[in-house]
């Protein structure tokens, strides 16, 4: 039986050139390292990551993170069989003792949870995927969600709406599926650039648009796609949004404030389920502030039964939070990410339970990346059937869908397409 015999961890950068964790786990057959993500339109009920404070990279370092993996959570899991996912999770979230693992911070326990993954997988000489999987196997490739416009707090300007994406449902494979993007995008960037710079580009890759509002976004995005040589349709190159409405949303006066509006719950409502009338969106994430339950069942009443309505600061990968929701039929598509959650083992049993509730999940990277492409064999083990990365841009994005890509190249899974969306486009 292999067991852990060593855990280490240091600071490194992340997309933003902010500080994150890495831990590495060695065995005595093989090793394994996890790279932590962080995310900027963060919700108030994911688990919570530990940053320093004071003047060191403006508050946010991760040294103390760091000494909690080495100082706290090394003993607790050397010595344990690697192959223990469960187990060691237990024990770490055990250690930390708070259920939002804010004493050693899930920046800390993911660390070692996701390191401890990668070692079982090298221990046993698998790839990561089929490390992951279920007695059954593998699934198929999962259909891309691609970010193409952005703006929110993934971009300095642009729209309130956080993210513009297409889907490329009508795609027979996965490699296809990423051709039809890359053009999409090119003929995007045609549209924005004003001939001597090329578009801005936030975050996650996605190009930050002068548009008023979210309609000019989609038309935008709807022109690019006619000039690519597709056809804005659910089943050729559909939209996708992350409306990420928490951010613009003012609890003490319960209302949004959308692009200069502000509008009540109900004006909110029909604003969402006007973009679903007029254009091809077959996704819409995050359409009502993350405490919303209201909102949510009111524009699943109205829309759910032809969109895919996705809850993240909704659902925070929270297994409590996602059964409130499936109870309230508030949404039918949960989010998935890793570092909300804090462990691999509360990221997996939130995206089987979505998934036996007849839900579609989404695994996500987060606005904050690394080239960590954890989230690519994840997607594909457990059978998610979508994933939402950012842009084709930037290496720690690229780093992801080209896992995906060797991934398909190695293994004959066949591909989700745009029959994994809820509601099976």
């Amino acid at each position: 039986m292999t067991r852990i015999v060593s855990v280490e961890a240091w600071e490194v950068l992340d997309s933003r050139g902010d500080p994150t964790v890495r831990v590495r786990v060695d065995t005595g057959d093989g090793n394994g390292r996890f790279t932590v993500p962080a995310g900027a339109s963060t919700g108030a009920h994911e688990a919570v990551e530990r940053r320093d404070g004071g003047d060191r990279y403006g508050g946010r370092g991760v040294r103390e993170a760091v000494a909690a993996v080495t100082e706290e959570l090394a003993p607790v899991v050397t010595g344990r069989p690697v192959t223990d996912q469960a187990g060691i999770d237990e024990a770490l979230v055990d250690h930390d003792g708070t259920d939002d693992l804010s004493r050693l911070g899930a920046n800390a326990v993911l660390g070692v949870s996701g390191a401890v993954a990668h070692a079982a997988a090298d221990a046993a000489d698998r790839p990561l995927y089929e490390s992951l999987a279920p007695e059954s196997g593998p699934g198929a490739m999962p259909l891309p969600m691609v970010n193409i416009l952005s703006g929110g707090l993934h971009a300095a300007a642009g729209p309130s709406i956080q993210d513009f994406l297409v889907v490329p449902a009508g795609a027979e494979t996965y490699p296809e599926a990423l051709e039809t993007v890359w053009a999409v995008r090119r003929a995007a960037a045609d549209r924005i650039a004003d001939g001597e710079h090329p578009p801005p580009v936030a975050d996650e890759g996605g190009f930050i648009p002068a548009v008023p509002d979210a309609a000019a976004a989609f038309d935008l995005l709807a022109g690019a796609v006619r000039d690519a040589g597709f056809e804005p349709a659910p089943d050729d190159v559909a939209f996708a949004v992350d409306v990420a409405a928490t951010h613009f949303y003012d609890p003490a006066r319960d209302r949004y404030t959308l692009g200069g509006e502000t509008l009540d719950r109900e004006a909110m409502v029909d604003r969402v389920a006007r973009w679903v009338d007029d254009y091809p969106v077959v996704s819409v994430e995050d359409p009502l502030a993350e405490d919303d339950w209201t909102g949510w069942t009111r524009l699943a009443d109205r829309v759910g039964d032809r969109v895919q309505l996705l809850g993240d600061d909704l659902l925070a990968t929270n297994p409590d939070r996602l059964g409130r929701a499936i109870d309230a039929s508030a949404a039918n598509a949960a989010l998935i990410k890793p570092n909300q959650a804090g462990t691999m083992t509360r990221a997996r049993r939130v995206l089987e339970r979505a998934q036996a509730a007849g839900w579609s999940p989404v695994v996500s990277a987060r606005s904050g990346e690394t080239c960590d492409a954890t989230i690519a064999d994840l997607a594909v083990g457990l059978d998610a059937g979508q994933i939402k990365i950012g842009s084709l841009a930037r290496s720690e994005r690229l780093a992801k869908y080209n896992r995906l890509l060797g991934i398909d190249r190695a293994y004959d899974g066949g591909f989700a397409g745009g029959e994994a969306l809820a509601g099976g486009w």
